[in-house]
């Protein structure tokens, strides 16, 4: 549930787009970007997050394609290509059926786009760590790399690194974890500076939980609220804390309960908006990214210039 939230900023039941997905319904209804390729990208498998109203993610593993596979230049091969485009395009009457051969077929143009568009990049010089989270950030900036080859002026990527749900053996665990998470980010930062597209590019960390103050008897710690995240980019105004750290007391005055589950003293939807406003929405237009936003004063972080 705490996942769904922070990727829809819906707190009231349930929601079946995210926000970066709103986000990406906006940028495509304005024409921000001069192609029909698709505004959010997953490295990490499908998420809500990217899902929006009129608009659908793509998703690609690391290193993988979306293209077809068992398809050649040979004449029969392109026989059968021929003839599976042709069942895409027939009107079948059939609503569902219908759906997924035109989420299909915007697949298999999206593959081709993308395969192009790659083909025309060069290898980066920056060494990504050979991690889960460094081989996604790795395709991000490749495909980075070729914005303007897939008429892209805004695009937002999705990564993921699990793991953290740390109920025993929370040193051990982190002090793996924690590692790959800053190798792979500066990695990153340093691809963008060297692609020239540092102030263009900011990275951001979501979270569905954090963990209890008091730990476990077994040296971890339970499901928790309030945490902290990062934020990185040429950009970010860095070097500054925005937000209030809680009194550090079990049973203080920002304890749930007793354990150190702390309230949280910033919204989703102000991180969110914050990041959004930076990315081109206008303020009038984040109530509709964020429908609780105005609850919070509609006010910002201000942790991007």
């Amino acid at each position: 549930m705490q996942q769904s939230q922070w990727q829809t900023s819906v707190a009231q039941g349930n929601s079946s787009t995210g926000w970066a997905g709103r986000v990406a319904d906006y940028v495509e209804s304005q024409k921000m970007n001069t192609s029909s390729f698709p505004v959010f990208f997953s490295v990490a498998g499908n998420a809500l997050l990217g899902t929006g109203a009129a608009t659908q993610p793509v998703a690609v593993a690391p290193g993988g394609t979306l293209q077809l596979l068992g398809f050649n230049s040979g004449a029969p091969s392109q026989g059968r290509y021929d003839a599976l485009t042709s069942l895409l395009t027939t009107d079948s009457g059939l609503s569902l059926a219908q759906a997924a051969n035109n989420t299909l077929a915007n697949s298999i143009d999206d593959a081709a786009n993308l395969s192009n568009a790659l083909a025309k990049g060069t290898p980066l010089t920056t060494t990504f760590p050979n991690t889960t989270l460094g081989q996604q950030l790795k395709q991000v900036a490749q495909i980075i790399q070729v914005a303007s080859y897939l008429g892209m002026n805004r695009q937002i990527f999705f990564c993921s690194v699990g793991g953290f749900d740390t109920h025993g053996g929370e040193l051990e665990t982190h002090n793996a974890l924690y590692p790959q998470v800053s190798q792979a980010i500066a990695a990153f930062y340093s691809a963008t500076q060297e692609l020239g597209v540092a102030d263009s590019v900011t990275a951001f960390t979501e979270s569905d939980f954090s963990r209890t103050f008091q730990p476990t008897t077994t040296d971890g710690s339970d499901h928790a609220w309030g945490s902290h995240h990062l934020v990185i980019g040429g950009a970010v105004q860095g070097g500054q804390i925005y937000g209030a750290f809680p009194v550090f007391e079990l049973g203080g005055p920002n304890d749930t309960d007793t354990r150190g589950r702390w309230i949280p003293t910033t919204a989703i939807d102000q991180y969110g908006a914050t990041l959004a406003s930076w990315f081109g929405i206008p303020d009038s237009a984040l109530p509709t990214v964020f429908p609780n936003f105005p609850n919070f004063g509609s006010q910002k972080l201000g942790f991007l210039g």
